[in-house]
């Protein structure tokens, strides 16, 4: 193998042919801020970073590393949390921040043709004029880019009436590992063929580099109602979460939030939540006046009869904004009170909650590691913040304590991930959800359209090996850490 700074002369010169200067990144510390994404914890440095704004320029970079055998990481925003944008250190970061425009808002075909670059928020904002907006809304919207967004299916608070990014897709542009241009998915309903535009859809960079999406777009709401409950339980708390989906109302968002994540999120954003109970729940409801008055009313008795200390109703919308301000402030605001914090990304069935949450807080104190709780309750996606300081060398101790919660998710029926993605972080747990066959077929799917495993290797697929090292460590007899867990 050359040495990695012949390497990276080759592919300086090679890339200078069609790149301008300052899209070619090479020097330390021109390389620095793109050693890990979101997940902090893993650091490691490209070659090189390039940073194209054409798509023809995206193909000629991919054909150059397809002849060379260079690995390719794609990059958004860097906002994500499970290192699937963590570089490979024998190859290129591709980053798509050029990619920041809006091509066209069609305002009677409801959808937004958008560059990959492009922030989540832009989108509702530009669509806005029209009494349009894209729903997927994650926590890091305000800096998050649509390309992301696809690559890991992301949510966020109103993904449980409105579906994940997977639902509000319809087509998606990209180019192979190979450097060809393909489109999957069509502007219409359906489409012949295979669903190649699901299999793209959170396929964490490992299949194709997107270059162009085309997104739903949906009317504004007549009505908002944003209610915020109080609860001196965080067991009562899910109850009524499942209480209220049980009655047939589907809130446009659900939230949850512990003692702990409502602490930190009021100290820092001043969102006026009540910081002496053990829990809160934001619950949207949206639509007509007379549905939103309606539900507002059976949802209400429900909280009463479940147990509310307190049901607070935003009268405003700029009350309605600070409410939400708080919660999508809580990740930051957690970072206020810990020297570090690791962010878990697990899923499990609604009727799970209370017994889920009571389990990580025995395993808390197990490990003597604080945990704040704030989540989408309403499509059961925890998102466990782990509190520890690095410096006192308690990362290891994280780690360990959230793979425990992540075997925890699976044993009551649940998944590794609701919108993190696998990436770096989770590949030993995919060794316990999957099975040999499973992870085969995942493989083989990799291969047929990378089959020089050049788009983002070693993420999301752990290798068999891997899965048996880890099963030898790991797993008895065929039983997890918490096999006394009841499955529904």
């Amino acid at each position: 193998m050359e040495e990695p700074t012949k390497i990276q002369s080759k592919l300086i010169s090679k890339f200078s042919e069609f790149l301008d200067e300052e899209a070619i990144l090479s020097d330390a510390d021109e390389l620095r801020p793109y050693e890990c994404d979101g997940l902090s914890a893993y650091r490691k440095t490209p070659l090189l970073v390039v940073l194209p704004c054409t798509i023809e320029a995206v193909q000629k970079i991919m054909a150059i590393c397809m002849r060379f055998g260079i690995p390719v990481v794609a990059r958004g925003a860097g906002t994500g949390l499970s290192g699937g944008a963590l570089p490979h250190e024998q190859g290129i970061i591709l980053s798509l921040a050029r990619f920041d425009k809006i091509i066209d808002i069609n305002a009677d075909h409801f959808t937004a043709r958008v560059q990959p670059g492009v922030r989540n928020l832009s989108i509702s904002t530009a669509a806005s004029s029209y009494g349009l907006y894209y729903a997927p809304d994650p926590s890091s919207q305000i800096a998050c880019s649509i390309g992301g967004n696809v690559a890991e299916n992301s949510g966020g608070v109103h993904c449980l009436k409105y579906g994940l990014t997977l639902h509000n897709v319809m087509e998606i542009t990209l180019v192979t590992a190979k450097g060809e241009l393909l489109t999957v998915g069509s502007p219409a309903l359906d489409t012949p063929g295979y669903d190649l535009l699901s299999l793209m859809t959170g396929s964490e960079g490992m299949l194709a580099i997107i270059v162009e999406v085309l997104v739903k777009l949906l009317p504004q709401a007549d009505e908002k109602q944003l209610i915020m409950v109080s609860f001196d339980k965080i067991e009562t708390a899910s109850h009524a979460v499942s209480a209220i989906i049980s009655s047939g109302i589907i809130p446009a968002g659900l939230e949850m939030m512990d003692r702990l994540a409502i602490q930190a999120a009021e100290s820092f954003a001043h969102a006026g939540y009540p910081t002496d109970v053990d829990a809160i729940l934001l619950c949207e409801l949206d639509g007509s006046k007379e549905d939103v008055s309606e539900q507002i009313e059976i949802v209400q008795r429900i909280l009463t009869k479940g147990g509310a200390v307190d049901i607070r109703i935003a009268k405003t919308a700029e009350e309605q904004a600070k409410l939400w301000q708080g919660r999508k402030s809580a990740f930051p605001a957690v970072g206020r009170i810990s020297p570090d914090y690791y962010c878990m990304d697990g899923t499990i069935p609604r009727h799970q909650l209370a017994h889920v949450l009571e389990s990580m807080n025995q395993l808390s104190k197990q490990y003597d590691l604080p945990i704040a709780n704030v989540f989408h309750a309403g499509d059961g996606n925890l998102h466990p913040l782990i509190l520890y300081d690095a410096n006192k060398g308690e990362l290891e101790k994280a780690e360990k304590l959230g793979a425990d919660i992540l075997s925890l998710c699976i044993e009551v029926g649940g998944t590794i991930t609701g919108e993190h993605g696998v990436g770096h972080e989770k590949l030993d747990q995919m060794c316990i959800q999957f099975s040999t066959q499973e992870i085969q077929q995942f493989h083989a799917i990799k291969s047929s359209f990378d089959p020089h495993e050049l788009l983002n290797p070693g993420k999301a697929i752990p290798t068999l090996h891997r899965c048996a090292e880890f099963g030898a460590m790991h797993v008895h007899h065929g039983k997890l850490p918490h096999s006394d867990i009841p499955r529904f």
